[in-house]
């Protein structure tokens, strides 16, 4: 029997819908070809140049139609001339996140035979991990209420709660036994925070040990925000699922975006208990919208993400077939180096990646 899932989409700014509408074909063409699922796509409004013509983000009704949803495809968001009103940048990608309290945010790391990065794997080491961030606290918990005082201070408040951490690590320990299940991880899971300055880091990791140790079945550590940067450049190999805020979280994310050879083959989930957003990491990139040249590969990837979603959540396994068989094909793209966009040292079109893609799934 069929089932049909609702998918609210939000085609965002600058090369958002140049990256969205390809994307949204593909899965259409995975749903007609499948007598287990089908979609339905509605898209809704939200982002900068949006507020710039309504004087609102994120419109209520938009967040409501986001509620009824089964998952979310979210394009990349923002644009850098317009902002609110005290200086930040326009980001319903956040409100979404903490409105639908999206806790988890996954953002895999994974380096296929003949993708371009800048790091010297001499012994061809297989790189593939998994970040996961805390995406509704941490340091960006104090957004948007402005906290300057007298042009002289400005104030951020760190947040970490008992209650949200314990839904994090209970996500990481679950994504690491499958991971290792499926094959490819180690069963580790590292806590990466700064805990020998902030109370509040040391309040996260012992947490964090509580959930370590109703899992003795798998390994668990910690690492320093700093040295884990550095490891991720030097030994990237030994991580299989991290774990840490908000604010940390974004930073190593970019890093991992960085060691893929991009943030154009750099995708994420935001998930929570009931809803998830699945978006590239990368920004909108006005200076390349209208010019049909972005790369629409981390966008894919996300999508891949959500059928792999939404197939686990609701025992469709053929949809997960096609989120692998979606995320592989963008890999041989990837490792062939034909058809893929300038970034990638190719000379195809957004339009012309994703076709190639579509050729490799028939």
């Amino acid at each position: 029997m069929t089932k049909t899932f609702k998918i609210a989409v939000f085609d965002g700014d600058g090369i958002g819908p140049e990256i969205m509408h390809p994307t949204v074909a593909l899965l259409k063409t995975l749903a007609a070809a499948s007598a287990d699922y089908d979609f339905v796509f509605e898209t809704v409004p939200a982002g900068a140049a949006h507020y710039a013509k309504h004087g609102e983000s994120l419109p209520a009704a938009s967040l409501a139609m986001a509620r009824t949803a089964d998952a979310i495809l979210l394009s990349a968001m923002g644009l850098p001339s317009v902002r609110y009103e005290d200086g930040t940048e326009i980001s319903p990608q956040i409100e979404i996140r903490k409105a639908l309290n999206l806790y988890a945010g996954v953002r895999p790391v994974r380096i296929v035979p003949g993708q371009p990065t800048p790091l010297a794997l001499r012994g061809k080491e297989p790189v593939d991990f998994v970040l996961i961030r805390e995406s509704t606290e941490g340091l960006f918990h104090s957004q948007g209420t402005r906290d300057v005082r007298e042009d002289a201070e400005a104030y951020e408040t760190l947040k970490i709660t008992r209650e949200t951490s314990e839904k994090l690590f209970r996500f990481a320990f679950k994504l690491a036994q499958s991971r290792k299940a499926a094959g490819r991880g180690n069963g580790r899971v590292t806590c990466v925070d700064k805990a020998n300055v902030f109370a509040a880091f040391a309040f996260f990791r012992k947490i964090f040990d509580e959930e370590a140790a109703r899992h003795p079945d798998l390994t668990s550590d910690h690492a320093y925000v700093d040295a884990t940067a550095l490891w991720m450049v030097e030994k990237p190999w030994a991580f299989d699922v991290m774990v840490t805020e908000n604010m940390f979280g974004d930073i190593l994310s970019d890093l991992g975006a960085g060691l893929m050879g991009g943030l154009g083959l750099a995708p994420s989930a935001d998930i929570g208990d009931d809803h998830a957003v699945f978006q590239p990491c990368h920004g909108s990139a006005p200076d390349i919208a209208g010019d049909g040249i972005a790369n629409p590969f981390a966008m894919i990837l996300s999508a891949a993400m959500m059928l792999d979603w939404l197939g686990a959540a609701h025992g469709v396994d053929a949809m997960a077939r096609d989120g692998v068989r979606l995320r592989e094909a963008v890999e041989a793209a990837i490792t062939d180096r034909n058809d893929v966009t300038r970034d990638l040292g190719g000379t195809a079109s957004t339009a012309e990646a994703a076709a190639a893609i579509a050729a490799r799934l028939s």
